[in-house]
């Protein structure tokens, strides 16, 4: 059994829990049972040896703890300076072209790095239109769990895309103005809030059953800015295909690496992103374009790989699949296999560093903590309690432990 998240999880300066007086194993398994009886407690200590193990063999429905499971193949197949790239050709009626390679953190900030660049390198002349090459992903990609509906949580996945494929916009009447000074409105932003927003301010995501829209949001937006550092685009947005044999002028690097990305998706636990993360793990290692099943496929080798592909059942990267089933012991494998990582997932006031899942009736939580008694300790807690229960089971586990 490795060891690693010793050091690499819980080198923290953890704050001293005080235990409960000499309590025995059987004592703290009835503390956790008078919490809530039906809850999923698995505690292993840092040999690997199990501490509490209350219904721990029942699959279950990790809701976004899968994300943890998406960082770690994110970060093992693609490698934590892994910087993704969206390509920019010209061609001889200055019309510009745009290939995305599927870059989940092409926002607004961003893009006003991207401007002036790409700027500099095509002349001031006016752009004669924008042809936006998607083809990266698939038309037809569907990933179980995403609904159509208008929430953020629901953003299409695609291959060019900005701001997570969503618009935040303020409506009054007949009037919207962007809710963010860095994003500038565009026409298709004020049709699509008029059409579909809520009165005041709101985040909306682009439509699921028109993939093309979130597209050309994606233009207006890169010629918005564009324009802003002092260009001219002068054609229309449309979608197309790179032409044959065109050199790119310009290759834009995200400047957040894969690390800085991760650490992101994990603290707004964004399902956009993480589903970005996933479709890239496969194409990465199987070649594009991006595919579910290529990635699904990866994912499956690199949990045998460790004994996990019958503990870890993945249908998507994020979570939001109900048809993602874990058991504790999986999860606690992987936990074991990203503790390298851990400083990427959000930290408590005790110190314990943890992601939470939330769904209907779905309460998880999983990570590392420090017990006063057994020290650092990997966990794996699901409970259907709404509020604070989840994070009352944990406190119990570093006080009692």
């Amino acid at each position: 059994m490795r060891i690693p998240f010793i050091a690499a999880a819980l080198a923290l300066c953890l704050p001293f829990q005080p235990a409960f007086a000499q309590e025995t194993e059987a004592q703290m398994d009835a503390r956790i049972a008078a919490l809530d009886p039906a809850a999923l407690v698995f505690v292993l200590d840092a040999d690997g040896a199990e501490l509490l193990a209350r219904n721990a063999d029942d699959p279950f429905v990790p809701a976004s703890v899968a994300k943890i499971v998406t960082a770690w193949l994110a970060l093992e197949v693609l490698g934590e300076d892994h910087r993704f790239e969206t390509e920019f050709y010209l061609d001889a009626d200055r019309v510009l072209h745009v290939r995305g390679g599927g870059d989940p953190f092409l926002v607004s900030e961003e893009l006003a790095e991207l401007a002036p660049r790409l700027l500099a390198e095509i002349g001031p002349a006016p752009v004669e239109g924008i042809v936006l090459d998607a083809r990266y992903y698939p038309d037809s990609l569907i990933i179980p769990g995403i609904e159509a509906s208008d929430e953020a949580y629901d953003a299409l996945n695609a291959a060019l895309s900005v701001n997570f494929n969503t618009i935040n916009a303020v409506r009054e009447g007949a009037t919207v103005r962007s809710a963010e000074e860095q994003t500038p409105i565009t026409p298709l932003a004020i049709e699509q809030f008029l059409e579909r927003g809520p009165n005041g301010r709101g985040r909306i995501s682009l439509p699921q059953d028109d993939p093309g829209v979130g597209i050309r949001y994606a233009g207006e937006l890169i010629a918005a800015f564009l324009t802003r550092a002092g260009g001219a685009v002068e054609g229309d947005v449309t979608i197309g295909t790179v032409p044959v044999g065109l050199e790119p002028v310009y290759v834009h690097r995200q400047s957040r690496d894969l690390a800085e990305i991760v650490r992101l998706m994990l603290l707004g636990s964004n399902n956009f992103i993480a589903n970005q993360l996933f479709l890239e793990v496969g194409a990465h290692r199987l070649g594009g374009p991006a595919s579910l099943d290529k990635s699904l496929s990866v994912a499956r080798e690199l949990l045998a790989e460790h004994g996990l592909a019958e503990e870890v059942v993945l249908v998507e990267g994020s979570g939001i699949s109900r048809d993602n089933r874990f058991t504790a012991r999986g999860l606690a494998g992987v936990l074991d296999l990203f503790a390298p990582h851990a400083a990427l997932l959000r930290r408590s006031e005790s110190g314990a560093r943890y992601k939470t899942g939330t769904l209907s009736d779905v309460r998880t939580l999983a990570g590392y903590a420090e017990t006063s008694r057994n020290g650092p300790v990997r966990f794996v807690i699901s409970t259907r309690r709404p509020g604070q229960m989840r994070f009352d089971l944990l406190s119990a586990i570093e006080r009692g432990l």
